[in-house]
């Protein structure tokens, strides 16, 4: 399985937010007007124009409190949902870059149902212009990548939480360091790797992040996200082949 993958690891993340700067800076975007939720925190959710947000939080308490980080992204699936579901409507309105894997939206997304598109998503990445209706996430800085450089949140991570490169070699540090820290910290959980090309390693359950860190829809008599959405999308790939 060629192609790109990040390796995030969430126990080097302190939370200094400047991937999510990098991200704006690069692509261009403006700040959002925003107010005080109760968390550092900021903005509170992922938009149009904020394709990543460093998620903050607390779990535990006293002596027991601790503060996980999560820099959400979109996880550019290795056989995207949302791709599936879009051409079934507009061939190609998202496509997945053969070289890196990268999975893009493009301008022609704002033909596409958004709720269907979503609601498709795993991980409740995309997000629509409400004026334009174009869709738009995380695109891998796939310009950056095919001109040979990293993107731009992993170029400015001071912690190396952040890594990136060929998929082989990234699922290989990921793996070797989960070995690593299962011993210090038996929860820890390598998030839905062999589905994602954007590999979390988490210290704790991956729903004390986020609740949908992980494609799991609800333990193990439950379909996970991913196998739900396969079964449905089924007759859309069956109707392409």
């Amino acid at each position: 399985m060629p192609g790109k993958t990040f390796f995030v690891d969430l126990a080097r993340c302190t939370a200094c937010r400047g991937c999510q700067i990098a991200c704006k800076q690069w692509k261009q975007l403006p700040a959002e007007q925003t107010k005080n939720t109760g968390s550092h925190q900021n903005p509170p959710d992922m938009s149009f124009v904020t394709l990543k947000v460093v998620r903050m939080k607390e779990v535990g308490e006293g002596g027991d409190l601790k503060l996980l980080f999560l820099p959400d992204q979109c996880r550019h699936c290795v056989d995207p949902p949302c791709k599936d579901a879009g051409d079934g409507v507009i061939k190609d309105a998202i496509t997945q870059d053969k070289e890196t894997g990268a999975v893009v939206f493009t301008e022609k997304t704002k033909g596409l149902p958004f709720d269907v598109i979503k609601g498709a998503c795993p991980y409740d990445i995309p997000r629509q212009d409400p004026k334009t209706k174009v869709m738009s996430k995380c695109d891998m800085c796939n310009d950056r990548v095919h001109a040979g450089l990293l993107p731009a949140c992993v170029k400015t991570c001071p912690t190396g939480a952040m890594n990136f490169g060929e998929r082989d070699e990234m699922l290989a540090m990921a793996k070797k360091r989960f070995e690593e820290l299962k011993k210090t910290n038996p929860k820890a959980v390598l998030v839905d790797y062999e589905q994602v090309r954007v590999v979390f390693l988490t210290e704790q359950a991956p729903s004390l992040y986020h609740k949908t860190l992980m494609s799991d829809a609800g333990g193990t008599d439950t379909l996970t996200r991913f196998a739900a959405l396969d079964k449905l999308l089924a007759p859309l790939r069956q109707a392409r082949s």
